[in-house]
């Protein structure tokens, strides 16, 4: 290992990386926190990767997957800035350089939450699902596997509360390859035990149904408060957390299928996890609903008028004598919608339909788009109703699927306002700047998509 004690507080690098204080150490180097100068003093990340410079062919394999990395755009895994070769007290040295996510991981959450003895709701269990899978579904699209998913390994930006994915196992991988080649022995596994895949651990195979898989774990652990090791039957190779914590049927389906023993049988994509975590008995209605929404709250977000839907979801005119019976599907009459409350949640659609008896597990409260009372007298500014048509369009013309675009939005929205959780949205004048704050989030982030962004 490098002479790394020279890195000491206020040392700079390279003229340029002033380090702050060391955040961690491990198998193949330290951790630091630093200012770049030349950033204007913009905190990052420097993760030392010492035995990789000692091996040629790891050094040369380290370089292309830190190329990889550094291609990476998203806005839930830190930037890689460089790949730093620097000299430290005459030993060679190799620094990879990334942005720094100011938070918490959720392993520092949970034990926060256990002082006061709580664990996270399967509703923030949900919804972090629902927020990293996308996150997984990127990486894989780029043939690349994290190999190291686990709260600790997570973390929650205090910014705007997104889950944020660091510290790639691939890179580490290669460092350990490189320690073997080094001094004949490696005792850092790649992966967590308990959290990753038999197969990845003894065989190191990895694929995205081991991401998956450890996912599900941390998942458990979240939810239950304990130790992976706690909550596996290692005689009879089987997971035994239900006794350790219940959850909605659905949910449970899913955590089972994700952490199947077999690779094979686990789903083979984050996408597959996303479908079946919606919720099967929702398709009595969800034709209905999701034409509501669409018309309501992501055409005109905040727009509560009585209108047909056509099959490509552009609204008619609201007057009831214009209605074109022929329609293919019309919404459900006002005084029919007295018995459905429509609750939105990032990534998820919940309804609760009084008068059918059925219902689903109760979730936190968020912004309710309520669709219990008439229609107001009152309508939107000319000018508003452009913004919203524009956002529209814009998103159109990206070619992104609209689900996708405003469960986005919608994350983004809440994520930023959290103050605004419960509250009513309505057309109202007085509502006027809760939904211009909403065509904000929309607009920046079709800002960042047209410049070549990704969602």
């Amino acid at each position: 290992m490098s002479n790394s004690s020279l890195l000491a507080p206020g040392s700079t690098l390279e003229k340029r990386y002033r380090i702050l204080r060391e955040l961690g150490r491990g198998g193949f180097g330290r951790t630091y926190l630093a200012e770049d100068i030349n950033r204007y003093n913009e905190s990052c990340v420097l993760k030392e990767f010492s035995p990789v410079v000692h091996s040629p062919k790891a050094a040369e394999l380290f370089d292309r997957e830190a190329s990889m990395l550094y291609h990476l755009q998203h806005p839930q895994i830190p930037r890689f800035r460089e790949l730093l070769r620097t000299d430290l007290g005459g030993n060679p040295s190799l620094f990879l350089v990334q942005d720094y996510i100011k938070g918490q991981t959720y392993e520092e959450i949970l034990i926060s939450r256990q002082q006061q003895g709580k664990n996270f709701t399967e509703a923030e269990v949900t919804q972090l699902l629902f927020q990293l899978l996308p996150v997984l579904e990127y990486i894989h699209s780029k043939n690349l596997i994290h190999r190291d998913i686990s709260p600790d390994n997570i973390i929650q930006h205090d910014a705007d509360k997104l889950p944020f994915l660091i510290d790639f196992g691939s890179v580490k991988q290669i460092a350990a390859n490189a320690v073997v080649q080094f001094n004949g022995q490696s005792d850092t596994a790649i992966g967590k035990q308990g959290y990753s895949p038999a197969e990845q651990i003894r065989l190191g195979k990895v694929s995205a149904a081991s991401d998956l898989y450890a996912l599900a774990v941390t998942a458990l652990v979240l939810l239950s408060g304990k130790k992976p090791q706690k909550l596996y039957d290692i005689n009879n190779k089987t997971w035994d957390w239900r006794s350790h914590v219940s959850v909605s049927s659905n949910l449970g389906t899913v955590l089972d299928k994700m952490l199947a023993e077999q690779p094979g049988d686990r789903y083979q994509s984050a996408k597959a996890v996303r479908e079946a975590l919606k919720d099967p008995k929702l398709s009595q209605i969800g034709s209905i609903i999701s034409q509501m929404v669409t018309m309501n709250f992501v055409g005109r977000p905040f727009k509560n008028t009585t209108q047909t839907a056509t099959s490509n979801h552009t609204p008619v005119h609201q007057n009831p004598q214009l209605v074109n019976n022929n329609s293919t599907f019309k919404l459900i009459p006002w005084k029919t919608l007295g018995s459905l409350s429509v609750i939105l949640v990032p990534g998820i659609l919940a309804f609760s339909v009084v008068k059918s008896g059925f219902t689903l597990p109760k979730l936190p409260d968020l912004p309710k788009f309520s669709s219990r009372q008439p229609p107001p007298d009152t309508s939107l500014e000319q000018a508003e109703i452009i913004r919203q048509e524009n956002i529209g369009k814009r998103r159109k013309n990206l070619n992104i699927n609209q689900d996708i675009f405003y469960q986005k939005v919608d994350e983004l929205y809440y994520n930023k306002y959290p103050e605004l959780q419960g509250r009513s949205l309505t057309e109202k004048p007085e509502d006027a700047e809760i939904r211009r704050k909403w065509y904000e989030v929309a607009e920046d982030l079709l800002d960042k998509l047209e410049k070549g962004g990704e969602l």
